[in-house]
């Protein structure tokens, strides 16, 4: 396997984990429970859909380590890339294993802020690789406002 793509491998297991992660704390009867806006998707969207992003982020990560690594500039959009994985992770600590709709929501809204600063930095890089973290922002956008909603009818 060449280093290119031992490389790729390495980012996908390092996006896919922070899913991994993030799922240990399952929704559960808890977030059944819950009162949810009419435009809550269903429960079997998000598995898939996290699923993408992961891959996506991955390959993200990985054209930026390719095209600089970490000792030609890319160590700084790299730093924030792994940060903001590990928010991404607590969030889903803070909402399901927590049941803190409030904190999660408050974190939720750093990790945004974290994303858009990462998918900057990485588009400075090489623009494809900030391309492929907009659909991540986006989602993250909407997991926030239902976030924030779940909290309001909830609380």
């Amino acid at each position: 396997m060449t280093r290119s793509r031992l490389g790729l491998v390495v980012w996908l297991i390092v996006s896919l984990g922070a899913g991994f992660v993030g799922s240990r704390f399952a929704p559960g009867d808890w977030y059944e429970s819950l009162a949810k806006p009419s435009w809550t998707p269903p429960h079997y969207v998000f598995g898939p859909v996290w699923t993408v992003l992961y891959l996506l982020m991955g390959v993200a990560a990985w054209l930026v380590w390719r095209e600089r690594g970490f000792r030609g500039g890319a160590g700084m959009p790299l730093g924030l890339f792994i940060l903001q994985l590990a928010l991404n992770a607590a969030w889903t600590y803070l909402f399901f294993g927590r049941h803190r709709p409030d904190l999660a929501f408050v974190e939720i809204l750093v990790l945004w802020v974290l994303i858009l600063i990462t998918l900057v930095a990485f588009w400075r890089v090489r623009l494809a690789a900030g391309a492929l973290l907009l659909p991540y922002l986006c989602w993250v956008g909407f997991a926030a406002a239902l976030n924030h909603q779940l909290w309001r009818l909830n609380s």
